[in-house]
């Protein structure tokens, strides 16, 4: 079985009878990508680890499933069992062989103030690698760089006001230094599973079926103006709220047990915020923000900034 652009679009929007919305992604859609199983290094900068926590809890297909049979994670800083210049050099010499052809996953801010030096990665023959350096040497020669969180995206809670680190988007780093090469923002604070997941499966499946340039350029028709792929970030929260007609009667919640009034006067910033979470929900289609607490919009660039004061109305 292979997975079109459109069949990718219908699963990501529910419309596939058969799958739920959330963690539905098809055995035979994964099993597919396995003739392509491209190598991927994934690098943090300024940022909590919680995308990669969040992509641990991937339900369907599960992260062992990715790790062993989708792709080959060569470097992940929090999860791989080696470490120091044995990793690094694993690293560099993939990287080298693979030159043009590999897959960049950057989690967390690019610090640029002191020459990257607020954010150092590891050391190699005495000399610090900085978040700085190793983002742009690992990006200029990867086919497509993936930023997962808000952080790598736009920036994030490290570029907030009154960060000293000159905190910057990966976007912005690669742009201010001159490389082209494609970029795919997923963000989210943590971004949901399945939007990593499967961003990765429809990149993976593009390339596979039309090679490497011809597939890139399938990703890029998906995305949006500020480079999120419009299946999962394609839809405004508040206009598709289950509270939306309480909105719409002025019915406001007061307080954060009322579970029947909207919770725009509480601070939800879902008329700011485009993502699917209202269908697909977290934690295995559990629950959403907005049915315990409410919206910070932290999938959009302006967050937090823009969205401060979180609870209060906008």
């Amino acid at each position: 079985m292979s997975l079109t652009r459109r069949d990718f679009v219908k699963l990501c929007t529910g419309t596939v009878a058969g799958f739920g919305v959330s963690q539905m992604f098809n055995p035979s859609i994964v099993h597919a990508l396995e003739k392509f199983v491209p190598h991927v290094f994934w690098i943090q900068g300024q940022g909590c680890t919680g995308c990669s926590v969040s992509l641990l809890n991937s339900v369907h297909p599960s992260i062992a499933k990715v790790l062993l049979d989708v792709i080959t994670l060569d470097f992940h800083p929090t999860i791989m069992g080696s470490e120091g210049e044995m990793a690094w050099g694993h690293m560099t010499d993939v990287a080298k062989e693979q030159k043009g052809r590999y897959i960049l996953i950057i989690e967390g801010a690019v610090p640029v103030a002191e020459n990257g030096h607020y954010c150092v990665l590891g050391e190699v023959d005495h000399k610090e690698q900085t978040m700085l350096e190793t983002t742009l040497e690992m990006a200029k020669n990867a086919a497509v760089v993936v930023n997962v969180g808000t952080c790598s995206a736009f920036g994030g809670i490290p570029a907030a006001a009154g960060n000293v680190t000159e905190a910057t988007s990966v976007p912005k780093v690669l742009a201010d230094n001159g490389i082209k090469t494609p970029v795919v923002n997923v963000p989210g604070c943590p971004p949901h599973p399945d939007w990593m997941i499967g961003t990765l499966v429809f990149a993976i499946n593009a390339i596979e079926e039309k090679g490497l340039e011809a597939g890139l350029g399938e990703v890029v028709k998906i995305l949006d103006a500020d480079g999120r792929p419009t299946p999962f970030f394609g839809q405004n929260i508040h206009d598709n709220c289950p509270y939306l007609p309480k909105f719409d009667d002025d019915s406001y919640a007061e307080v954060f047990t009322d579970k029947e009034n909207c919770r725009y006067e509480l601070g939800c910033k879902g008329p700011s915020a485009n993502s699917d979470c209202y269908k697909r929900k977290w934690n295995g289609g559990v629950n959403w923000c907005v049915e315990n607490a409410v919206c910070l919009g932290c999938v959009e660039p302006g967050f937090p900034d823009e969205m401060s004061p979180f609870y209060e109305a906008g």
